[in-house]
């Protein structure tokens, strides 16, 4: 097995990055990193135990290498109290989708790095290796028009909530299934989707960096309420989302409220 991790530690972000440009960069060379895990010969259990541990850990290196003062949650890392007095946050998920990751060539995996300074999401980045493509704050993303005549709303490809399948139901929308959370709220910036739905429970590394994205793309995003979306909170646990389409979010929202999630 060849180990690349020291190279990729060792490298450095462009010259005079800001944190959009730091969190892409990070989020890609992360992602590099995956596809070498990837094309190792590993499978199963050992490929996404491999691929959890060798993003974390970069990500954790380049992070106390160019950003040491900042406070750091990781989905594969131990929850450091400390993150909750601090100003600066990044909020990552080394590899989300480690099912899909470990199915090659299925490309509905990601890699989430965001920064939450003072209350809010204000840089992020989700790399989706497997396309060759980081979708960032650094240049926000252009949702294209779209191109279907019925809404389209992702949905997990192992665990469709019934209730997504009644709203779509209702606003004749057609289900998409796929893999990782980043995955799917990416699937609305790049028009493959119009919506994400989901109520069946999320952390916040699941979502941060891909809201972060989506709103700077002009998306609606949102709890399954309406309410907003809060970060770096005690309790990590961020169970419901919107991301969709602005045109699509009264319907959405007034269906939950007359219907809920059960």
């Amino acid at each position: 097995m060849i180990d690349n991790h020291a190279d990729h530690a060792g490298r450095t972000p462009p010259p005079g990055a800001d944190d959009h440009v730091l969190s892409e960069w990070l989020a890609t060379v992360a992602g590099e990193r995956l596809l070498e895990v990837r094309a190792e010969g590993l499978e199963g259990k050992e490929l996404k135990d491999a691929g959890d541990r060798a993003a974390h850990e970069l990500l954790m290196t380049l992070l106390a290498n160019h950003r040491p003062d900042d406070a750091v949650l990781s989905e594969e890392g131990k929850d450091d109290k400390a993150r909750l007095h601090a100003e600066r946050v990044w909020i990552v998920d080394p590899l989300d989708g480690t099912r899909e990751f470990s199915e090659p060539p299925r490309d509905d995996w990601a890699v989430h790095v965001a920064l939450w300074h003072k209350g809010e999401l204000v840089a992020g980045a989700v790399a989706q290796p497997a396309l060759g493509e980081t979708f960032s704050t650094a240049a926000p993303p252009v949702v294209p028009d779209r191109t279907s005549a019925r809404p389209r709303i992702a949905v997990s490809r192992t665990r469709p909530p019934a209730f997504v399948e009644a709203l779509a139901a209702e606003i004749d929308a057609e289900l998409v299934p796929m893999g990782s959370a980043g995955a799917k709220v990416i699937s609305v910036v790049r028009d493959v989707t119009d919506a994400y739905v989901h109520a069946g429970g999320q952390y916040e590394w699941d979502n941060a960096a891909p809201v972060a994205v989506a709103r700077s793309a002009g998306l609606f995003c949102s709890r399954i309420d309406g309410s907003e979306l809060e970060y770096n909170q005690d309790d990590v646990y961020l169970p419901d989302l919107i991301v969709c389409r602005p045109e699509l979010s009264e319907a959405i929202i007034e269906f939950v409220r007359r219907h809920g999630t059960d």
